[in-house]
């Protein structure tokens, strides 16, 4: 069920659904920062929106299908960007903390992601998880 737009965005960005993550998932605009691709991917995460994910990943890296286990599906409830940093202006790293809930049971994912910038569309390549 789509998301009404003007609900806050799950990112946790403080703008409403309609301005942040909406029109990247729709392909109105692209994400302008790696940061804000990284923030579009969780919103997609959490509204279930995988067409978006496999689009905004690397060729390179990108699954060929997202599988999601009903069972165990996560329920993604925070967002934190812990740091983003601009290497060139084709490269960029964001670290971050997304906080989910599976079967019940709180649960963080800690992930330095990399970001490509190719034909002025940000893509995901992948990311280096954190032990706790």
């Amino acid at each position: 069920m789509p998301r009404p737009a003007a609900l806050p965005c799950p990112c946790q960005s403080d703008h409403p659904y309609s301005a942040c993550c909406q029109p990247a998932h729709t392909g109105e605009r692209p994400p302008a920062s790696a940061e804000a691709l990284m923030r579009s991917r969780y919103s997609a995460f959490a509204l279930g929106l995988g067409d978006w994910l496999l689009a905004s990943w690397h060729p390179s890296t990108r699954p060929a299908t997202l599988e999601a286990d009903e069972g165990a599906a996560p329920k993604w409830i925070g967002l934190q960007v812990v740091d983003h940093r601009q290497i060139d202006a084709d490269h960029a790293i964001v670290e971050f903390v997304a906080r989910c809930r599976i079967g019940g049971r709180a649960s963080r994912l800690h992930e330095t992601s990399r970001f490509v910038r190719e034909d002025g569309q940000w893509l995901y390549v992948d990311g280096e998880l954190h032990e706790r």
